[in-house]
């Protein structure tokens, strides 16, 4: 289809160019013509000196043409008969006349070109008609001609193979992508596109292609960790509450038993109650924060309630606040959010930290940027193994080594929900048995709903 684009815009601009050049050739060799037919008429019918002076120019500089006539008719009185004098000199009586009329006027016959002019001397009206065949057209049209038709045909070839070429260079390697692409599925996601060393536009493309399959294995991934985590977290206690009514139901049992029985089912219910909570809680952290209230936050007040709160439930705690990088101006701490949200999230990373470091030392620090809050908690707890690190967002999921910790695994997804609804960054490091840190980023005074 594109070789045989280029093909006809080729043959177009050669009949444009073979058309134009022909109708050049014409008026050309007509405008020749007549001033051959005045010089001659000059030559001939003007004064001696003259007309020598146009002779000697005509033989000097005026190359003779091919078959070159010249026709000088003198018309008498009023009574011109056109066709007569058309006939007696083998003329079309419309050009005889037309050149009467109109001063001057060109005919055509078959190769024979003519071009006539009426000459007006010592009172006397006379035709003067100079006729040749024009070689120029006859030899060097048929030369372009030839010219036009090889150069037709070489650049023919010349952009079939060009388009042979690209089919080769481009269009097959985009059939075996896409031959490539067709084998991927669910069942196999980890399969990527090979990538060449090139680094034309179909590489990029072919990288980005990898780019998105990774980004959607990621998100399979979590959602098949969701669903293995949320339907164990959820199936535990459902399971505890029937075996306890079961266990209850099975024969009569003393009111102390039933007390028992019910206590344990209470139990296990509001854990059930906390998890669907914190899901529901977590999936509505999920929306677009415009349906939230914003106001002005200050950080630093907000970490000393949270700190606050964490000082009632847990009041052997050793977290320490460092305030060394503050700004002196407090205005600068102000950021726009939902001190709600903030509040949570915040207490969310403490108790973790809290949690899994047995009680030692955690460290939270304050500094600010050119235009973020940049809020840094630090602790020497159990850590999270390497290769665990990329499921950390997914709800319910918890590290290998947090078994003897207390938790839903649904803290820190819903922490990473609130600081992407304030437009900030959560990035989380840790190496197993040494510590990890919780960096949060938030923009100053930028966010606006």
């Amino acid at each position: 289809m594109l070789a045989s684009t280029f093909v006809a815009l080729i043959l177009a601009f050669s009949v444009f160019i073979y058309y134009f050049n022909s109708r050049y050739a014409f008026s050309d060799f007509y405008k020749r013509l007549e001033i051959r037919a005045f010089s001659m008429a000059k030559s001939d019918l003007d004064q001696k000196s003259t007309a020598d002076l146009i002779r000697d120019f005509k033989g000097e500089y005026l190359e003779p043409l091919h078959e070159e006539k010249h026709v000088f008719i003198e018309l008498d009185g009023k009574n011109r008969d056109f066709k007569k004098i058309a006939n007696e000199n083998n003329l079309n009586e419309d050009f005889v006349r037309e050149i009467y009329e109109n001063g001057s006027s060109t005919y055509r016959r078959n190769k024979l070109f003519f071009s006539g002019i009426r000459y007006d001397v010592n009172n006397k009206n006379y035709l003067v008609i100079t006729s040749a065949i024009n070689y120029y057209y006859e030899h060097h049209m048929v030369y372009m001609r030839n010219l036009l038709v090889i150069s037709i045909s070489i650049s023919s070839i010349i952009v079939v193979l060009i388009a042979y070429w690209l089919s080769k260079r481009l269009i097959n390697p985009i059939k075996v992508i896409t031959e490539e692409v067709n084998l991927i599925g669910t069942e196999n996601l980890h399969v990527r596109l090979d990538v060449s060393d090139n680094e034309d536009e179909l590489t990029q493309l072919i990288r980005t292609f990898n780019n998105m399959l990774d980004r959607l294995e990621t998100s399979f991934e979590t959602q098949k960790n969701f669903i293995s985590n949320a339907s164990h977290e959820l199936n535990t206690p459902l399971t505890s509450i029937i075996g306890e009514a079961d266990v209850a139901l099975a024969r009569d049992r003393s009111a102390e038993e039933y007390v028992d029985a019910l206590q344990q089912i209470l139990k296990e219910a509001e854990k059930l109650d906390k998890k669907t909570k914190a899901l529901l809680y977590l999936a509505q952290t999920g929306f677009n924060g415009k349906v939230l209230v914003f106001d002005k936050v200050r950080i630093d007040q907000l970490i000393f309630d949270v700190h606050k709160t964490i000082n009632r439930i847990h009041p052997d705690n050793k977290i320490v606040i460092d305030f060394s990088l503050l700004p002196e101006n407090p205005e600068m701490l102000k950021i726009k959010g939902n001190e709600q949200l903030l509040h949570l999230a915040l207490s969310n990373i403490l108790l973790n930290s809290y949690k899994y470091s047995s009680n030692q030392s955690v460290k939270v620090s304050l500094g600010l940027s050119e235009n973020q809050v940049i809020l840094v908690v630090t602790d020497s707890g159990i850590g999270i193994p390497k290769d665990e690190l990329q499921y950390i967002y997914d709800p319910f999921f918890r590290a290998s080594n947090t078994r003897n910790f207390e938790g839903y695994g649904i803290g820190l997804p819903l922490t990473r929900n609130i600081i992407k609804i304030h437009k900030g960054e959560l990035n989380v490091y840790s190496v197993q048995n040494e510590g990890t840190i919780v960096e949060i980023k938030l923009p100053v005074g930028k966010y606006t709903l």
